[in-house]
């Protein structure tokens, strides 16, 4: 097998599969100029990342400013990955987007009421893999 080096990017194919076996990542939010970040349980399914949530800071994030950052990732001893998804969000608010975001597998990490649905439509989705190790020694020859 071919050194392939310590950092790998992965397709959006692969991203997305990454994305569709996972159920917890971070939301990134902008509210006025501060940046805000939370982590959320998840699916993804039809293009999008679908996530519920309470009244609160996430909401009022996704409601004053619709871009937002979303991110998900791993790591093992020898090796990490990370899945980055920029997009915009709004929240649900017709009956039957609702009726069908209520039949998706979202499962509450904290057992509170969450009555808002919030979509991700993706507008970029980049990932990359890494492989840890050493530093290795700079070279001096430039």
């Amino acid at each position: 097998m071919a050194d392939i080096g310590p950092i790998v990017e992965l397709s959006s194919e692969e991203c997305w599969a990454l994305l569709v076996e996972n159920e917890l990542g971070r939301l990134a939010v902008s509210i006025g100029d501060q940046p805000e970040i939370f982590p959320v349980n998840y699916a993804a399914s039809d293009g999008g990342i679908l996530i519920r949530t309470a009244e609160g800071t996430k909401l009022f994030g996704v409601t004053v400013n619709h871009k937002v950052a979303f991110e998900i990732d791993d790591r093992s001893e020898r090796e990490g990955w990370s899945v980055v998804v920029k997009g915009h969000a709004r929240t649900l608010e017709h009956e039957d987007e609702i009726a069908a975001a209520e039949q998706e597998p979202l499962k509450p990490w904290i057992p509170t009421v969450k009555r808002n649905f919030v979509r991700i439509e993706i507008d970029e989705v980049t990932g990359r893999r890494v492989r840890f190790g050493a530093e290795p020694e700079p070279d001096y020859t430039e």
